[in-house]
């Protein structure tokens, strides 16, 4: 068991690879990829029309695994570095026999009539923006995750799609994973007993160091990748994949994958789609690994979410801790003592003395993005639907609000809101947007 559960991988791993997704569902490429043939018996009428925003990393990687879908056609990239583009112009040029068009700002991408669909792949502190200006445009949309750099996004972004009635599929893949599905079915089946502990926790290799502004490339408009967040000099070893780990673009560990894991928690104690949310958080962090590091997010840091109907505490955990235990992964433990454990390649479910239980596998579902492209033709919600994503999304930032405020944050979930005073004037709860930018605010 030890070794099934040390031979991890991240997100970063899906990055490039073009059958990731199928493969992690159970499901061979092979049943997604389109041929050339099976692209041309596709009318033009039946094809979903997509644009990216922001190339590279996981807008790219997203942008791939729908690309093996034969109703999808990519028209359009947009991105503000034009190093960040090559590949996947010439991925786009070898799959369609043409060129897309390249925009440098995503708002002209958003006018095109001819693109039903955008994929939201750039950094945390552009998702609100550029989200909520799709579904205005009358796009639906593929966002990758956390959605919102702070509460108040999250709010307003959840509203907006409500409002103008478009399907977002949230990259929080795992919920199409048959190992998270299958946990979450046996937890909510009652077979393991009254939960009243769960646990979510990622280790955290991550470390920028510290390193002097430079001048900006020709090709790349820095300026426009800052957007909204507050100006700082540009660092390249800032920027690109290491923006996570500071808190004017990133929300740090508990949004990059706490999003992920706390998520399956909050399914598990669920009945559907409609998740519980925390009443009470407590947390602590900082740089401890690495106190001279650059990061402005913590390397260390455990949250206590205390919950109501159902009753039961959730710890979050980020830290060098890994021993014994995946590099991330969920837990419920039940007031029987029996537990059961899951991580990204498998789960297990044991009694009060350590020994290993039977479970059942559920039947495997399809493709998170296939998900998605279905939805969008029959309009039902995805699986990570963003009314669903914000909640999580929302439960990922108390961590954070609690541990910047120093003090107990209180959450109503029927408002979707702080209660009183405590960590109202931290950055993981709103902020200020730069000039000339503006956060829409819509209400539910």
């Amino acid at each position: 068991m030890l070794s099934q559960m040390n031979s991890r991988f991240s997100r970063r791993d899906l990055i490039g690879a073009a059958a990731a997704g199928a493969a992690l569902t159970g499901i061979g490429k092979s049943a997604f990829a389109a041929s050339p043939e099976a692209r041309a018996r596709v009318s033009a009428n039946d094809k979903l029309v997509l644009g990216l925003i922001g190339c590279g990393g996981m807008g790219a990687s997203d942008m791939r695994q729908l690309m093996q879908q034969p109703d999808v056609e990519v028209a359009a990239l947009c991105d503000v570095d034009d190093a960040r583009m090559e590949g996947d112009i010439a991925h786009v040029e070898r799959t369609y026999n043409r060129k897309p068009t390249i925009y440098k700002d995503y708002r002209k991408m958003l006018e095109r009539k001819d693109i039903d669909g955008i994929i939201v792949g750039t950094p945390d502190n552009w998702h609100a923006l550029n989200l909520i200006h799709a579904v205005e445009a009358g796009k639906d949309a593929y966002c990758e995750k956390p959605i919102s750099h702070d509460i108040v996004e999250a709010r307003s972004m959840a509203n907006a799609v409500k409002h103008h009635n478009k399907i977002v599929q949230v990259g929080t893949w795992q919920r199409s994973n048959r190992e998270f599905v299958s946990a979450i079915d046996y937890v909510r089946s009652g077979k393991l007993g009254k939960v009243v502990m769960t646990k979510a926790w990622r280790t955290d290799p991550s470390q920028v160091g510290n390193h002097p502004p430079q001048a900006v490339p020709s090709g790349f408009d820095y300026d426009m990748w800052v957007g909204p967040a507050h100006f700082t000099p540009y660092v390249p070893e800032y920027t690109h994949g290491q923006w996570r780990w500071f808190y004017n673009t990133g929300c740090g560990m508990a949004g990059d994958w706490g999003v992920h894991m706390i998520d399956i928690v909050l399914l598990g104690m669920s009945k559907d789609t409609d998740l519980p949310m925390p009443v009470e958080v407590s947390a602590i962090g900082g740089k401890y690994a690495w106190p001279t590091d650059a990061r402005t997010t913590p390397d260390t840091q455990i949250a206590i979410m205390k919950f109501k109907d159902p009753d039961f505490i959730l710890q979050w955990e980020t830290g060098r801790d890994h021993i014994r235990k995946d590099g991330s992964g969920a837990e419920f433990i039940a007031d029987n003592g029996k537990n059961l454990m899951v991580w990204r390649g498998g789960w297990v479910v044991r009694d009060a003395d350590g020994n290993e239980l039977p479970k059942e596998e559920a039947a495997p579902v399809s493709d998170h993005w296939r998900n998605w492209v279905d939805c969008v033709k029959s309009r039902e919600q995805p699986r990570s639907n963003l009314a669903s994503m914000a909640q999580t999304t929302i439960t990922c930032h108390l961590a954070n609000v609690a541990t910047l405020a120093g003090e107990t944050v209180h959450f109503d979930k029927a408002k979707m809101d702080i209660v009183g005073k405590a960590g109202r004037h931290t950055s993981s709860y709103s902020r200020e947007y730069r000039k000339p930018w503006k956060l829409p605010i819509y209400h539910s």
